[in-house]
């Protein structure tokens, strides 16, 4: 349920730098701390921002359904098979 002070607690403006403020509450919300990364997607209505994880490059390539725990695991299994593959491709 959203209220409209809900709603002004999460405008903020952007600066002359082009910097941004993520308000508090959505930081507390997202578990977003002093250092991490952003992605910002163009999309066709708008812009979508989301915290960067690890695989947030490969989950690109994953359908909007797939959860983060399962893009998580899959980035996780490709990692170990890369792994493997440089394993048995460099042994001299």
């Amino acid at each position: 349920m959203s209220t409209e002070d809900d709603n002004e607690n999460k405008i903020t403006r952007i600066t002359r730098k082009g910097q941004v403020t993520i308000p508090k509450p959505l930081r507390d919300e997202f578990g977003l701390e002093e250092g991490d990364k952003i992605h910002w997607e163009k999309t066709g209505d708008g812009i979508r921002v989301r915290k960067a994880t690890r695989s947030a490059g490969r989950g690109m390539l994953v359908d909007d359904t797939v959860t983060d725990e399962k893009r998580e695991e899959m980035a996780e299994e490709m990692e170990a098979d890369i792994r493997e593959m440089r394993r048995t491709e460099w042994q001299p």
